[in-house]
């Protein structure tokens, strides 16, 4: 019989491929193997509870790779601070790194929230050929301002 995570798994995988969203499909690949192979018990509750600080990882990981790499050096550094668009960046960088701390709380404290994320860049992607950077900003656009709508109410 089929499960109803099975179900949702493989119509998240249908809306991945109409939505082109390789990183959507890439998961919903790995995970109907790990449950096909039985693997699914202890590797969920593994992933669930350390998936994200992998993910955060790897980021950093591409973030970091032009400094490695020679291409981003204290040349460019210096020039981070020579005009009003380096200051600009430079702020939205650190902004979206709070943001992003605060979708980490959010989806270790709620991870059911994670659907609903899940389903709104598809949504973008699909409908606004938005670009899908994955549910982690947008569970710290929405830690943000539920924290403001928390202090209205």
């Amino acid at each position: 019989m089929i499960s109803e995570s099975l179900l949702f798994l493989l119509l998240l995988l249908i809306i991945g491929l109409i939505a082109k969203n390789s990183s959507l499909m890439i998961a919903i690949a790995v995970l109907l193997l790990l449950k096909a192979g039985g693997m699914d018990a202890k590797s969920f509750t593994f992933l669930q509870s350390k998936g994200i600080n992998w993910g955060v990882t790897v980021i950093t990981i591409a973030v970091l790779a032009p400094i490695a790499s020679g291409e981003i050096g204290f040349k460019d550094l210096s020039g981070a601070f020579k005009t009003p668009f380096a200051w600009i960046a430079l702020i939205s960088g650190m902004l979206v790194a709070m943001l992003a701390k605060g979708g980490v709380k959010l989806l270790a404290d709620d991870p059911q929230i994670t659907t609903a994320l899940v389903l709104g860049t598809i949504l973008s992607v699909s409908i606004f050929k938005g670009v899908a950077v994955g549910p982690l900003i947008g569970a710290g656009i929405a830690y943000a301002a539920m924290k403001v709508f928390g202090f209205f109410s």
